[in-house]
Formats: C-alpha cells, sequence, structure tokens
C-alpha cells in the first residue's frame, strides 16, 4: 500500500512538471505577409511627350506611391490604390524605363516608356498678310507659338526655308518671292514633328492711300496715286474711263500711266479747263482686282 502509495505520488510530480514545462515553453509567432509589390495593368498613353498626363492602372499602390522614368522620381496622384496619374516632366525624348516605388519602399516591374519629341504649337503669324510688292524686312513675318525647339524648321508650302530662332516661342522668316493667295506655314521640331498648318496670305489686291498733284506743264500736270499692290500692267479708271495698262493709253488718247514701283503709280492729266473738279479714281490690276474708289478735287 505504501508502495502503491509512492507511485501515485510520484506520477502526480511528473504530470506536474509536465504541465509546468508546457505553459513556459515560447508561443510560436508568425511574421505578418508582406503586401504584394505594385503591379502594373496598363498604362494609358503608353508613349508620350513632356507635359503630357499620364494614367496607370494597376494594384498595390498603397496611399502614396512614386513613379520614376529612368532616375527622375514624379509625384503621382493615386485613386482608390489601384490608379494614379502623372504629368510628363521636361525631359530629353528617348527610351526610359518606368517603374513604381510604395511608400513603404517596395519596387514594382519595370516597364519601357517612350518619350516623345515635344511638338511645337503654332499659334499665330504676325502679320498675317503681307503685300505681293512687299520689300526688305516687309516682307519679315514671326511664327509665334510654343515648344519650337533650337534647330526648329520653318516650312512654307511644304519646304524649308532659312528661319531666325528667337526663343522657344517665336521664329522669324523672310517671305520668298510667291503668287498671291494662302500659303501654308508650319514649325517642324524632328522629320515627324511637325505643327498645325496656319495660312500666310499674300495680299495682290490694290489701294490706294494718297492721291496728289504733282509737277505741272503747260497742257497737262502729274497726279501721284500712292498706296500698295499697283502692278506694272495696271490701269486706272477716271469717272469710268480706262487709263494705262493694255490698251488703256489708244482709248484715253494722250493721258499716260506710268508705273513708278508697286506703290506709286503718276498719271499725266490733261485737262480742258484749270478750274478744279471732281472725278473719280481706281486702279485695277491684270487680274481683275481693283481698289477702292476715291474722289479727287483737281483740274
Amino acid at each position: 500500500m505504501k508502495r502503491f502509495s509512492c507511485l501515485i505520488f510520484g506520477v502526480a510530480l511528473l504530470l506536474a512538471a509536465a504541465l509546468s514545462w508546457g505553459a513556459e515553453r515560447p508561443k510560436r509567432v508568425t511574421a505578418p505577409t508582406p503586401p504584394p509589390a505594385p503591379a502594373i495593368l496598363s498604362i494609358i498613353p503608353a508613349q508620350g511627350e513632356p507635359g503630357n498626363k499620364v494614367t496607370i492602372f494597376g494594384t498595390g499602390f498603397g496611399d502614396r506611391v512614386s513613379v520614376f522614368l529612368g532616375s527622375v522620381e514624379i509625384a503621382a496622384r493615386v485613386t482608390d490604390g489601384k490608379q494614379l496619374e502623372f504629368v510628363i516632366p521636361q525631359l530629353d525624348a528617348g527610351l526610359y524605363a518606368l517603374y513604381l516605388r510604395r511608400g513603404d519602399g517596395v519596387v514594382g516591374r519595370v516597364y519601357n516608356f517612350t518619350l516623345q519629341q515635344q511638338r511645337p504649337v503654332l499659334t499665330a503669324l504676325s502679320p498675317a498678310a503681307i503685300g505681293a510688292c512687299a520689300q526688305g524686312g516687309e516682307r519679315e513675318v514671326t511664327a509665334q507659338g510654343r515648344n519650337f525647339s533650337q534647330n526648329a524648321q520653318l516650312l512654307f508650302d511644304g519646304a524649308a526655308i532659312a528661319a531666325r530662332f528667337v526663343s522657344s516661342e517665336a521664329v522669324i522668316f523672310s517671305v520668298p518671292p510667291v503668287a498671291g493667295g494662302l500659303h501654308q506655314v508650319m514649325v517642324r521640331n524632328g522629320p515627324e514633328n511637325a505643327s498645325v498648318p496656319l495660312a500666310l496670305t499674300i495680299e495682290t489686291r490694290p489701294e490706294i492711300a494718297q492721291v496728289a498733284i504733282g509737277s505741272e506743264f503747260v497742257n497737262y500736270y502729274e497726279l501721284n496715286i500712292y498706296g500698295k499692290n499697283f502692278n506694272q500692267n495696271s490701269s486706272i479708271y477716271v469717272d469710268g474711263q480706262r487709263v494705262g495698262g493694255r490698251g488703256g493709253a489708244e482709248v484715253a488718247e494722250r493721258e499716260k500711266l506710268i508705273f513708278v514701283d508697286c506703290t506709286r503709280l503718276i498719271y499725266l492729266r490733261y485737262p480742258y479747263s484749270p478750274v478744279n473738279k471732281d472725278f473719280r479714281v481706281q486702279v485695277v490690276n491684270p487680274g481683275g482686282e481693283g481698289s477702292q474708289v476715291v474722289n479727287v478735287t483737281a483740274p
């Protein structure tokens, strides 16, 4: 009986020790699973130029994520952790590695992104019209806009002509001798990188600015007609009677029209009386374009 009691007591001690050892044994701690790296599902557009907005759709962006183009970090705006937007900064054209880095430092997969050369934008021509007989500085036109490169070309009716780069917003060129009418002007930064064309007008319609009496002789005097876009074969109509041009001299008998240059004509007028009278004068070019009718008071 005594031995049986001792055995029970020993077993109890062993059970107590086992329970104590189990209670003191440290519990295994499971480390939290890190969130997956940011993943890109689509990039819209897949290429662009500085200033363009790019939208990326994907997963695992978190609340804060940065976009990298090469080594350049770009701030991004995140929506619902699945969409982000960023604006392409001013970088040289080329192929860049695009990837995301979340706020916790986790970096996503690398993608290729093509950065295109910035497209020039032509907004205005100053002046937008010049006279057909404009000379020297009068033929200079400023192409205004933005994103012009220092090596930008000026295209006139599709052909490159000499131009002077002023800034990324202005290029100056001289209009070549061309026929009247509308002509196209474009600025091109590269072979496939040109602006939308604008129209430049070459005006050929004659215009009278002033009529003044010049030298006087025994039976005639000179009437100077000043203006622009006069032609060597221009004629004038005096109260409906044609003088000068093709066949004009024969109709008007002695009266003649002398072409000095595209800004001045001299009308040799033979008055039948020295008393001033009112008459109307209009200049008409060979193509049929006519100036405004001007009232003149002279002998």
